[in-house]
């Protein structure tokens, strides 16, 4: 299908994670003790932006059910080595207690995001989940990607998780997209005629300062610019590993159904900026739990309506990928009960009590997970 081994494109999996007090929820700045702590089980864990996150990365893998068990094992050693180092690992899009850390993790580049981009930079403490897909070459990279857009605001609120931030109901399910919003080159990326439009537009970028190099071009969308990839980088780190191999798959179907359409000559739909930017908003503002804004109809929909669109697209590429009954199972199920964004605001506004909050956020992280390497009882009580 599409030039693709018959299993469909490869695909990988990027989630950040904050690192908390245990019992507080305050931001606990010891990512180098997390990924020195991980390595000893021989698991590599980046360090990210904040001293307070970490980040995890699956091999290349080539199905949804290899994301979901390359998943489960990195978040079981990653909250392991987190409860080593005197902290508990939390996936939500943004901290939930405490206050900023005004920091940045100590190395040479985030030191010049530090100084270039000030309280952009340091009051930037947000966690997100990246999927990466193989694609046949950059030129169709580009294509696929003004075939994606239109489902942005659709991903983004189905996986909203970043509803309570600092000890405050934001009145948002991805409050995560809109600390995001502030940048140049976040949310939606243009429409694009070339691969050399997109390669040109990001050196202009970093020409005038804006950007310092193509790792701060944050938009939803992004081309590879080593390898014949493309990233989807518009969620929150969803609440659990299913929502996280939920999200991969209906990634990795958009993707393969929209280099199918590039190949056939298909255009892609004209979305105009504007209207897209008002979908992300209702999505990021309602999560699951309201209504969104088709951009194909300009008009409202429930999410139910438009995801249920969305599965009924994919499900040539998922039956391909023998994932089609698995994927509309998780989907039912989330529709049902909720996303992260759901449960943090039933839970704050029941109790307003935020180590309850944390302790539950830390459940949930792990709620689909049994630990995969051998992990000391005394780190994961």
């Amino acid at each position: 299908m599409n030039g693709f081994p018959a299993g469909g494109p490869t695909i990988g999996v990027e989630e950040e994670f904050f690192l908390v007090d245990p019992g507080t929820g305050e931001l606990v700045p010891r990512n180098r003790e997390v990924v020195d702590a991980a390595a000893a089980f021989g698991v590599d864990v980046g360090l990210e932006l904040s001293p307070a996150q970490v980040e995890t990365a699956t091999p290349v893998c080539h199905s949804m059910r290899e994301v979901r068990d390359r998943v489960v094992e990195l978040r079981a050693v990653a909250a392991a080595a987190a409860l080593q180092a005197g902290a508990r690992l939390l996936a939500v899009g943004v901290p939930v207690a405490g206050a900023p850390t005004g920091r940045v993790t100590d190395t040479p580049r985030y030191r010049r995001m530090a100084g270039g981009y000030g309280a952009m930079i340091t009051g930037r403490e947000i966690s997100g989940c990246h999927v990466h897909v193989g694609v046949p070459d950059r030129e169709t990279a580009v294509q696929v990607s003004n075939h994606l857009r239109p489902w942005l605001p659709v991903l983004l609120g189905l996986t909203a998780n970043s509803a309570v931030h600092h000890g405050r109901d934001t009145g948002f399910a991805s409050w995560r997209a809109v600390e995001t919003s502030r940048w140049p080159c976040a949310g939606p990326p243009p429409a694009w005629t070339s691969a050399a439009e997109y390669d040109t537009t990001v050196a202009r970028m970093i020409d005038s300062g804006t950007v310092l190099d193509e790792g701060m071009v944050y938009w939803d969308i992004r081309p590879s610019a080593h390898l014949p990839t493309i990233e989807v980088r518009v969620s929150d780190v969803p609440a659990t590993v299913n929502e996280t191999a939920l999200l991969a798959a209906l990634v990795r179907a958009l993707v393969s159904a929209s280099v199918r359409k590039v190949h056939a000559g298909e255009t892609a739909p004209q979305v105009p900026d504007l209207l897209l930017r008002a979908a992300y908003f209702r999505a990021a503002r309602e999560g699951l739990t309201g209504r969104w804004l088709d951009v194909t109809t300009g008009r409202l929909a429930t999410p139910t309506q438009l995801l249920t669109e969305l599965l009924k697209r994919l499900r040539p590429e998922l039956e391909a990928f023998g994932e089609y009954p698995r994927v509309a199972k998780l989907l039912a199920r989330q529709l049902t009960s909720g996303n992260g964004a759901g449960w943090q605001q039933a839970l704050w506004q029941q109790h307003r009590d935020l180590p309850e909050l944390v302790a539950t956020a830390a459940r949930q992280t792990l709620i689909d997970s049994q630990p995969a390497l051998p992990v000391p009882r005394h780190l994961t009580a």
